[in-house]
């Protein structure tokens, strides 16, 4: 997997101080996308064990709020494998930071269904281990500035916990 950029304090992508991750590759290509280098799998830089110490050294500071996964595409079948070491250790070593990650696959369209159809545990295991899912596609004619931590209206901040243990989709109103 390649990366495009770690960013140490990003006040953007979720609530308070993170530390963001922009992987590389996205198939979706939606229109007027803010990253669109970052479509391209080869983007950026290899994720190495120095880019997972940085990150997770990052992480370390009591004001930093969580770790967010965004691209790219950290669902794209390229990146899981490496986004899901990341997030395991990130669990194990930072148990009170939150994970937020953002994807363009739908919830219960896509993600779920992988689980579901594709027996996709690597899915199942992503899943288990963010808190907050930012999802659905950038729709530009749907662009709403106003919104907080996303960037068009159809796309949802879901409490993943919560609709996985409740077995339905709970938004996080925003």
């Amino acid at each position: 997997m390649n990366y495009g950029a770690i960013k140490k304090t990003d006040v953007a992508n979720g609530p308070g101080i993170r530390v963001s991750l922009f992987v590389s590759g996205c198939t979706h290509g939606c229109k007027g996308c803010f990253n669109r280098e970052a479509w391209d799998f080869k983007y950026g830089r290899e994720f190495t064990k120095q880019a997972e110490g940085e990150i997770m050294e990052a992480l370390s500071p009591s004001y930093i709020r969580g770790l967010s996964v965004l691209g790219g595409e950290p669902m794209e079948p390229q990146n899981r494998g490496e986004v899901l070491s990341l997030l395991r250790k990130v669990r194990e070593r930072y148990p009170e930071k939150d994970i937020w990650c953002y994807t363009g696959y739908v919830y219960e369209k896509d993600l779920l269904r992988w689980i579901q159809e594709e027996n996709a545990q690597e899915v199942a295991e992503l899943l288990s281990l963010i808190d907050v899912l930012v999802d659905g596609a950038f729709v530009e004619e749907r662009k709403n500035l106003r919104l907080a931590f996303r960037g068009s209206e159809n796309q949802r901040l879901i409490d993943v916990k919560e609709s996985l243990r409740l077995g339905s989709t709970i938004m996080i109103p925003s």
